[in-house]
Formats: C-alpha cells, sequence, structure tokens
C-alpha cells in the first residue's frame, strides 16, 4: 500500500501507545476507523455523482443528434419546387409510373427467389 510492512506498523503503534496511553488508544483507532469509513463512503457518493452526470450528458447529446437527424430528414430539399415523388406541374405523372414499374417486378423476382 505505502510501503509499511509489519515492522513499521508495529512502531507506529508502539509510539502512539506510548503518547496516547492505553486508554485512549481504543478512542482513537474508533475514531480513525469512522473517519476512514465516512471518507471511503464520501468519496464513492462523488464518484457516483460524476458517472451519473456524464451519462445523462451523453444522452443529452445523443437525443439532440437524433432531433437533428430527424429534422434533416423532413425538411430535405426540393428539388426544381418539386417535392420528392410528385410530378410536376402540366404532366400527369405516367413517366413516373412506368420508371417504378420494373423496380417492382424486380422486388417480385427477389422476392419469388428468396422464398424458394
Amino acid at each position: 500500500m505505502f510501503g509499511l510492512g509489519l515492522p513499521e506498523l508495529i512502531v507506529i503503534f508502539v509510539i502512539a501507545l506510548i503518547v496516547f496511553g492505553p486508554k485512549k488508544l481504543p478512542e482513537l483507532g474508533k475514531a480513525l476507523g469512522k473517519g476512514i469509513a465516512e471518507f471511503k463512503r464520501a468519496t464513492e457518493e462523488v464518484k457516483e455523482t460524476i458517472q451519473s452526470e456524464v451519462r445523462a450528458a451523453e444522452n443529452s447529446i445523443e437525443l439532440s443528434k437524433i432531433k437533428e437527424d430527424i429534422e434533416g430528414k423532413q425538411q430535405e430539399p426540393k428539388k426544381d419546387g418539386v417535392a420528392p415523388g410528385s410530378a410536376p406541374e402540366g404532366t400527369t405523372g405516367a413517366a413516373d409510373q412506368t420508371s417504378q414499374e420494373p423496380a417492382k417486378e424486380k422486388e417480385k423476382a427477389s422476392d419469388a427467389y428468396g422464398k424458394a
């Protein structure tokens, strides 16, 4: 831990016994133990608080990214003033329908092969 072995601990104990006396030594040991326990408890609380704040910050960053993605997809730019998937003014949309038909046929064919 701090390079304290058994001989060092015995020397510290003997010095404490001489300085404080046999009557006060148990009280000091109890107070020291309570102080160390309280210090550990306080450091754990601080550690948990920091971890929860970091998690909350990460979640808020992720939420803001998701909101930006959703807003960006809702506000996709229109080409030539026409919304995606709609026919330009003055056309019937027949060209769009014919271009979509081969794609639908390909999907049906791939579904048939995938099911077999």
